[in-house]
């Protein structure tokens, strides 16, 4: 299954599917830099409302997205839970009504040291470089500079797009880059450690050593399907790059870290020592690693090179819901809308996913490399919204539960904690088997599911009393009961699958139904009308 299906999209390659050679820019130090950063447009945080029951949801408030009919809540504190998960480290800014009111750091930079992590501490931010770097491309659209529909080859002149003959059409533009519509091939990078030399963006996108990854290349018809494509964005970057003559670090510190006021982030890698408040790698145990800097670094930076902080992060998320509610000029609004507009079939806007209706319309976008977990999240509507950063792998479990605990307090209710039930195992006993995908249903109607799974079957089980998924070689995965028929994935609310088995007047299961907000997939029990065998 979709190993961004949690809270986070990866980075670097696990998901089971399915500068320029020749080329010098001179920059001034990034410190130097940095003391220059101007803020056009971004305003002072708030200072913190007492009012608000952060400091209390932190200490008492943390808890799973889904419980049992009956079970209380636990009452988790941040502390006990970054025990638990073995994350030295975690910032975390929180807005309200669109103005960032708490922005703080919890823990060490470092295990085994005092160095405290504040809200100015750097993190890696994996995915989330992805919607900068979507930033920084608006705002040459908005000048006009840039078109979100010409073909993106007739931009690009380091490199080109190969053609791919098998399909009627190999046109890629932005909005397709941008939406992950465009075919194009690698899911995710992989990090480089210390003594690992960095790959050119050609060499990236070629497939070329020193690049880990393999070459980018059009997998499938541009606009007929999504697929996350970190090799997408790389495109992206290369077409920036080579439109403007600088590279994506002079762009973006002149697009959006400078006007929004982000002070401390680059893309610059590896990331220098001398810019310090570092948060430092650390392992699943909460060991230290990317030794002996104690770092990775990531050569595909729109994709995942971002270095961040949680004020920085905060800021950026402030800026956007202001534009997408006309009340900041960063982005123009009809620009800013489209950015948080789905781009069928995708739930991708221009660079961030989008979810939910009414007052609970969120944009969001996750982060994973080795050692890093971030998160950022708007509400477009309430103008709440919140950020977590964290130094270790579990951080992605961690920072569901902060997110939970965090929608609690804010009281907008858009979280809720899922109450499954338990069932009888009569009730479970022909669910067992093998489905097929039907994909003679309208490509339209699977949306974002139609990369979601590795295979075209699903096999079912009834394990202790439980129904169990897996799709392909993935990993079998314990479904929770709503009611009879209907199961969901484990998970936050955003990212969890709805399923249902389909059972007829005869009393027999003929199909399942997948749902997650704008897909909808139906695989046929093999053997059951319809199904071809």
């Amino acid at each position: 299954m979709d190993a961004g299906q949690q809270t986070h999209e990866r980075s670097h390659p696990t998901r089971p599917i399915i500068p320029h050679p020749g080329r010098r820019w001179r920059r001034a130090p990034l410190w130097a830099a940095m003391l220059l950063a101007g803020n056009a447009f971004a305003s002072a945080p708030a200072a913190l409302d007492e009012t608000l029951p952060i400091k209390t949801a932190l200490e008492k408030g943390l808890r799973p997205s889904m419980l049992k009919m009956g079970e209380p809540l636990p009452g988790w504190s941040l502390k006990q839970r970054m025990e638990h998960y073995h994350v030295p480290g975690v910032a975390i800014a929180v807005l309200k009504d669109g103005k960032v009111v708490h922005a703080a750091g919890f823990g060490v930079r470092e295990a085994g040291t005092k160095d405290a992590v504040d809200a100015d501490t750097l993190f890696s931010v994996g995915s989330i470089s992805k919607v900068v770097a979507a930033a920084t491309t608006l705002r040459h659209v908005a000048k006009g500079k840039l078109d979100l529909d010409r073909d993106v080859n007739t931009y690009l002149t380091s490199w080109k797009v190969p053609a791919a003959p098998a399909f009627k059409s190999s046109t890629l533009t932005l909005r397709m880059l941008m939406s992950h519509t465009s075919g194009l091939s690698v899911w995710g990078f992989e990090d480089y450690q210390p003594d690992e030399k960095l790959p050119t963006l050609v060499q990236i996108l070629d497939g070329v050593k020193p690049a880990k990854s393999e070459p980018v290349r059009i997998a499938f018809e541009p606009g007929t399907r999504m697929r996350y494509s970190g090799g997408g964005i790389t495109v992206e970057q290369l077409l920036l790059e080579d439109t403007q003559r600088k590279p994506l670090e002079a762009l973006a510190r002149t697009e959006v870290f400078q006007p929004v006021g982000m002070r401390r982030s680059t893309y610059v890698n590896p990331l220098p020592a001398k810019l310090g408040n570092i948060a430092k790698a650390h392992d699943k145990e909460g060991q230290r690693t990317a030794l002996p800097r104690g770092y990775e670094s990531f050569a595909e930076q729109a994709a995942s090179g971002l270095w961040t902080s949680a004020n920085d992060l905060g800021a950026f998320v402030q800026t956007l819901i202001a534009s997408y509610q006309g009340k900041n000029p960063y982005l123009p609004h009809p620009l800013a809308v489209q950015m948080m507009t789905e781009v069928s079939p995708s739930h991708f806007g221009l660079g961030p996913r989008l979810a939910g209706d009414g007052p609970s319309r969120v944009f969001h976008h996750g982060g994973t490399n080795d050692s890093y977990r971030a998160w950022m999240e708007g509400s477009l509507e309430t103008g709440d919204g919140l950020v977590i950063l964290t130094n270790a792998p579990q951080g992605t479990q961690l920072a569901t539960e902060i997110r939970n605990a965090i929608s609690d307090a804010l009281g907008r209710g858009v979280n809720p904690v899922l109450r499954t039930v338990a069932l009888p195992v009569t009730a479970l006993s022909d669910y067992a088997g093998t489905y097929r995908w039907d994909t003679s249903a309208p490509g339209e109607l699977a949306g974002n599911l139609s990369a979601h799974f590795d295979s075209d079957t699903l096999e079912f089980g009834v394990v202790e009393g439980s129904v169990t998924i897996r799709s392909g070689t993935g990993p079998t995965v314990k479904l929770h009961a709503l009611t009879p028929t209907r199961f969901v994935t484990p998970g936050d609310a955003l990212f969890r699958l709805t399923l249902e088995f389909l059972r007829d007047a005869h009393g027999k299961v003929r199909a399942v139904r997948v749902d997650r907000t704008t897909g909808t997939l139906l695989f046929r029990r093999e053997g059951a009308p319809g199904v071809q065998p």
